[in-house]
């Protein structure tokens, strides 16, 4: 395989939906999986297709009681395309399937990431010779509402005829994920089929509560001449169109299918059937829609592009490609967020999390403007964050831990346990360090973008309601003399309640508490930024009363961080919960990495050991440099020296399953930073997580977005140590050996493509020649100024 190819060589049923979800071709509006065209969904196969933003909302009954779900909907299958040959006496033998007995021959398929398309190539044996087969498809980069599907049938020596059905297939159900199965997941309904000569046929449909109009128009057409046969049909829940080609001898059959698809969420369109129909019948042939396509991915790779050498590079490469495909320029005329599994699956049913704390660093040096849209997403869902602070007696905003349309809390309150078939209640709604993720991005994506009229307008707003929710939830104890933050849950996820207590929730959660304290403290630097016209307007808006800054001021001094046995807590009470006993259940199970759902299998429970399913404290340093983070603790009252910080490390690193895909990746820097030689093995396995599928089963439900994007800003600014602060890029390269040179460019503060490269002992940066003013990089004990059109090569000397 070449550095922009992945191939995989035969067909293996078992690693069918895994193959699906790492071949998925999207563009930022819509996702395929890739799935074969000729099967439709089954326990092998499942094929979808999913519109950014399209949800729909279902009740069903679940071990008697009566739950409500908002899904990512499953959209009708536009890729079904399916073939059978006719056999001697003038039947037609079965419909082509790999899953047949001695059927198929040399199967592989090549997801070309340079070019954006995916190729499959196969030969198939049948009574009346062999048929190779070479299929191209694509997801348009260039116009979002496109997709095809170009199939090469070729006789090997015989003569005879093929039946070519192509179909929009609308008898679809969301059914990636095998532990969704109790409930209703039949999402469309309305559907309506068609067809117009001389070769379209569509399919229109609605989503059964959110009522959003879905519309499929698709084009098949046989290059150089029409088919012997050719009949549009219109069943109940499909649209067909059914040809009958002659085969000659080692003679191609070319035959695509231009597919267009719209939504009632589109803008600028009356209709969506007359929309997708109308931009089906202009689509230009395959040639030009691949060479626009192609030329549309290009123009992403020269602005995002990483450049690592070796299987490192390979894996960069492609979790980019997959950050690209979810979260395109398309997406910035959107209002969706960061759906944590990409839009490649249905696991987490589609709902964004705090994954975009690992996504928008990475976007805001190549996409800021992606990055602006999706914090629009968080804006727009303000006021709902607001209503749900007040629902429970706060001031601010109280963001949902999982969201969907339109931003309601999605999280369920019962879940279930694969491993034991209980269903549990799900505390995980406590997480209201999803609000202090926002406020990071904001904060992260202005400085990186200069974009203060965004700061000093929406983003304000957000951050303020924020520090205000945090402000109110703190809690003043005479005891210690601190505030404190009750009842809770932190990142680490198995920990949500106390050994046989009776109320969900933790105390004085270490990364909760730190991170709050940031937000309090940025919320008052950008009081004191604004404008005073700015200021007044933002206070009168929100009714932001007098008082309310110098209780901030206070908060952010005073929050308890809990400490034991010279380590930073996890929370209040870590130090009584009793050890585990790692080694035995590693040696018990194959794999430990839900020890949760281990644990209450056995009738027992997390919430009585010190063990994390992923980092929680060692969070702290994948946010913050030593530097600031030292400072934040200075701030409230605390010192954290390098002794502190590193006993705290080795404490939790025994003590953490990495139950997420995010662990590794968040181990792994901090560990780089603090410039250990075991960094490699968590980076390492933070690459390999998805395509070994290390958690079993899970990237075959959706890809981990967050933790692919993560590994791209590990590159982009953990091993540079960058930093966008006070007007100026600060750099502070750390050491890791297997990735000690690397190259990528940035987008800052209206440069384009500024060039950096990193080699050993020395780190470059190049700035296009442009009109803009000059870049500023600071790294420890030295500052440069680079002018447009200049290259500056900085001596790093090791460490």
């Amino acid at each position: 395989m070449s550095e922009w190819t992945w191939e995989y060589a035969g067909y293996d049923p078992a690693a069918e939906r895994l193959r699906e979800s790492l071949c998925t071709l999207g563009n930022g509006y819509f996702a395929t999986r890739g799935a074969v065209p000729e099967r439709r969904a089954g326990l092998v196969h499942c094929p979808g297709t999913y519109v950014a933003g399209c949800y729909d909302r279902l009740e069903s009954t679940v071990a008697g009681r009566q739950v409500v779900n908002e899904d990512l909907v499953n959209l009708p299958n536009w890729l079904l395309l399916r073939f059978r040959l006719r056999r001697a006496g003038g039947t037609w033998g079965p419909w082509f399937s790999p899953d047949a007995s001695g059927a198929l021959l040399d199967h592989h398929h090549s997801l070309d990431l340079r070019r954006g398309t995916l190729t499959r190539t196969f030969r198939h044996r049948d009574e009346a010779g062999v048929l190779g087969v070479e299929q191209t498809r694509l997801v348009h980069m260039g116009d979002p509402h496109l997709a095809a599907l170009r199939t090469v049938f070729t006789a090997e020596g015989w003569s005879g005829e093929i039946e070519i059905e192509s179909c929009i297939d609308g008898e679809v159900i969301n059914g990636n994920v095998h532990r969704y199965r109790a409930l209703d997941r039949d999402h469309l309904t309305h559907v309506r089929t068609g067809g117009l000569e001389p070769g379209t046929v569509w399919l229109s449909c609605r989503t059964r509560t959110s009522d959003i109009v879905v519309a499929m128009a698709s084009r098949t057409v046989l290059a150089g001449g029409p088919a012997a046969v050719s009949e549009l049909r219109a069943a109940r829940r499909r649209a067909v169109h059914r040809l009958v080609v002659p085969l000659a001898p080692d003679l191609p059959v070319d035959v695509t299918k231009t597919v267009a698809l719209h939504t009632s969420r589109d803008p600028a369109i009356s209709d969506p059937l007359e929309a997708a129909v109308d931009r089906v019948s202009g689509a230009p042939d395959f040639p030009a829609l691949l060479g626009s396509h192609v030329a549309a991915w290009d123009r992403l790779w020269r602005r995002a592009d990483v450049q690592v050498s070796g299987q490192a590079g390979r894996v960069l490469r492609l979790h980019l490609f997959h950050v690209l495909q979810t979260l395109s320029p398309h997406t910035g005329d959107l209002d969706v967020g960061v759906p944590a599994r990409g839009l490649h699956g249905e696991a987490y049913r589609g709902h964004v999390f705090w994954d975009e704390l690992f996504v928008l660093p990475y976007l805001d040096l190549h996409f800021p403007e992606v990055s602006r849209a999706l914090l629009h997403y968080r804006y727009r869902r303000l006021p709902r964050a607001c209503r749900a602070a007040a629902s429970t007696g706060r001031a601010g905003a109280m963001y949902p831990w999982q969201s969907g349309s339109d931003g309601r809390e999605e999280t369920q309150e019962w879940h279930l346990n694969p491993r034991s078939g209980r269903w549990l209640p799900d505390h995980s709604r406590l997480q209201h360090h999803v609000g202090s993720a926002i406020a990071y991005n904001v904060w992260q994506y202005c400085e990186a973008s200069g974009d203060t009229e965004f700061l000093h307008t929406k983003g304000a707003e957000m951050f303020l309601q924020i520090a205000r929710f945090w402000a109110d939830l703190a809690v003043f104890d005479p005891g210690t003399g601190r505030y404190r933050i009750r009842g809770v849950v932190g990142p680490d996820e198995y920990h949500d309640g106390y050994p046989g207590g009776t109320e969900p929730g933790l105390d004085d959660n270490t990364y909760t508490n730190v991170t709050a304290a940031w937000v309090l403290t940025r919320a008052l630097d950008l009081v004191r930024r604004l404008p005073v016209w700015r200021r007044d307007e933002l206070f009168e808006r929100i009714r932001l009363a007098d008082g309310e800054p110098a209780r901030w001021e206070e908060v952010s001094r005073r929050l308890r961080v809990p400490f034991h046995h010279g380590v930073i807590s996890q929370f209040e009470g870590y130090e009584q919960l009793a050890e585990l006993d790692w080694d035995a259940y590693r040696a018990r199970y194959d794999s430990i990495r839900r020890l949760d759902r281990i644990l209450e299998a056995e009738g027992d429970s997390v919430n009585r050991y010190k063990a994390s399913k992923q980092a929680d404290v060692l969070m702290l340093g994948y946010l913050f440099s030593s530097a600031e983070l030292g400072g934040l603790f200075e701030r409230l009252g605390y010192a954290l020296d390098d002794d502190v910080w590193q006993r705290t490390v080795d404490y939790y690193l025994r003590r953490t399953s990495h139950g997420s895909t995010l662990s590794e990746l968040v181990h792994g820097l901090v560990l780089a930073r603090a410039r250990r030689s075991d960094a490699w093995q968590y980076v390492h396995e933070a690459l390999e997580a998805d395509i070994a599928d290390v958690q079993g089963g899970t990237t075959g439900e959706g890809i981990h977005l967050g933790a692919m994007a993560g590994t791209l800003d590990l590159v982009q600014r953990g091993l540079t140590g960058l930093e966008t602060r006070e007007d100026a890029l600060w750099m502070d390269p750390v050491p890791l050996p297997a990735l000690s040179e690397y190259g990528f460019s940035l987008r800052y503060r209206g440069h384009w493509g500024i060039a950096v490269r990193r080699r050993v002992g020395e780190i470059t940066i190049g700035v296009p020649d442009s009109e803009e003013a000059p870049i500023h990089v600071v790294l420890p004990g030295r500052a440069v100024t680079i002018a447009p059109g200049e290259t500056c090569t900085l001596v790093v000397p090791p460490r």
